[in-house]
């Protein structure tokens, strides 16, 4: 008899007056993680590592802004659609974080944060500081669409699948049972970026460059890439793939290409 990884039968802690949403923990613990994480990098290219806090209090609210800015846009049925909620978009603890978004408004703040206060460090070396960290907070935030039942890929019987309930299954699929976990695919492909930039001798060499964080970028876009092809959860499409096969994949190509051209430059190629 196969066994299959289940999915949670509860997403929320009741706690009195307090809910306490799994998806919400483990974004939270991410955050946590990348900050440390973060404060210890920083501090060892030279930097400050108080100056990280400071970065955090107004990096992370924006990130958190723009990943579910990403996300409404991207898919404006959900909530501007018929028996659509547009108060649902406030929803965060039910799921729904473009990555995209974030680190496209986290940084812009990010960016913003530094140029006004003086740092110890430039921008580029918190960059590189920062990669790692935050392919470890998106793994460890992956683990929140597993306790809501959210983001499976195709169905396999492969000895990992991943059992759905028959009300998350969506249309077309109530005959199947179990589905590729892809939120454990992206986790475990970001824990294995975040080791390569933390361990490979060459990504020590270059910290400060802004290569660590390119590399980061093009990266995950490349997993995401495999990922988003396997996904059956309802998306937009353009030209008969989702939205995010076509924003990763021109992602990776600009920041990869990028990634050599600054390499070629500085005489530094992996």
């Amino acid at each position: 008899m196969n066994k299959f990884i289940p999915t949670p039968s509860r997403s929320v802690l009741e706690l009195g007056f307090f809910t306490v949403h799994f998806y919400a923990l483990c974004i939270l613990l991410g955050i946590a993680a990348a900050i440390w994480l973060t404060q210890r990098r920083y501090a060892h290219l030279g930097g400050q590592k108080d100056e990280i806090g400071d970065f955090a209090i107004v990096v992370v609210p924006m990130g958190i802004i723009g990943g579910r800015m990403y996300h409404v846009i991207s898919s404006p049925g959900e909530y501007f659609g018929a028996g659509g909620s547009p108060l649902d978009a406030l929803k965060i603890w039910e799921g729904g974080l473009g990555i995209w978004g974030a680190i496209l408004i986290g940084a812009l703040a990010g960016f913003v944060f530094f140029r006004v206060k003086k740092r110890s460090l430039s921008f580029s070396f918190l960059a590189d500081a920062i990669a790692p960290a935050l392919a470890i907070a998106q793994g460890i935030g992956r683990f929140g669409n597993w306790f809501n039942g959210e983001l499976f890929g195709r169905p396999t019987t492969l000895p990992w699948a991943l059992e759905i309930p028959a009300a998350k299954r969506g249309s077309g699929f109530s005959e199947f049972a179990t589905f590729h976990p892809t939120f454990l695919y992206e986790a475990i492909w970001c824990f294995a970026i975040a080791t390569l930039m933390i361990y490979l001798p060459y990504f020590k060499r270059v910290a400060g460059s802004g290569s660590v964080f390119l590399f980061y970028v093009a990266s995950y876009c490349l997993g995401r890439l495999a990922i988003e092809i396997i996904r059956i959860d309802e998306a937009n499409q353009f030209l008969g793939q989702r939205i995010n096969v076509w924003v990763a994949g021109s992602i990776f190509i600009i920041s990869s290409t990028s990634l050599i051209m600054r390499g070629r430059a500085n005489g530094k190629l992996l």
